[in-house]
């Protein structure tokens, strides 16, 4: 039973569209309207406005921290398969007919729950590929990867099925980035 409504309050937790509804409220449009249609915190700098951007930014990364936080200390059986409803909640919500954003800041908040470690890996990774080429998708994509590496190098393999699973889940969300990518159709990003 617990594995139940755990799973579904991380999934209804992580399925909070901070991006759609700081958009609505604070400048009336659909951020589904506005750029690639994506409900994240890239698409949300897209509105040209910076602080729904980084507040979309900070909140994504919140509601995985926080009920991550609790689970470890009072679930901690349950921690990775909360982790992984707070993505997919994220990623697909139940609001938005299942169409929602590509899950990095709210696996960004995973990491940093989980341990501080890997959320430095990340950040570390995805700034230093962005300061190399400035595409958002693609520092995602090399921090996301870089998450199993980390974790091959250190020879911890307990839980690494975990992220490879997150590493495939993120590659799926970012599909058509790659396919741009690839045909160099993607756009860089302004983060400031």
């Amino acid at each position: 039973m617990d594995i139940l409504i755990v799973g579904i309050i991380c999934y209804l937790i992580g399925s909070i569209p901070f991006g759609y509804i700081l958009t609505k409220i604070f400048l009336k449009k659909d951020i589904r309207d506005i750029g690639s249609g994506n409900i994240g915190a890239t698409n949300a700098l897209r509105t040209g406005n910076k602080t729904i951007g980084y507040a979309t930014l900070f909140f994504d990364i919140i509601k995985a921290v926080i009920p991550i936080i609790y689970i470890k200390f009072n679930f901690t059986e349950l921690l990775y398969i909360a982790s992984l409803c707070i993505f997919l909640g994220h990623v697909f919500p139940v609001w938005l007919k299942f169409r929602g954003g590509k899950g990095v800041a709210t696996y960004v908040g995973i990491l940093f729950a989980l341990n501080i470690y890997f959320g430095l890996v990340f950040i570390v990774s995805w700034l230093i590929t962005f300061a190399l080429f400035k595409f958002s998708s693609l520092s995602s994509l090399v921090a996301s990867t870089s998450i199993p590496i980390y974790l091959l190098i250190l020879s911890k393999f307990e839980h690494i099925f975990f992220f490879i699973i997150m590493f495939v889940l993120v590659f799926f969300t970012h599909r058509e980035n790659i396919k741009r990518l690839k045909n160099k159709e993607e756009s860089k990003t302004k983060i400031y």
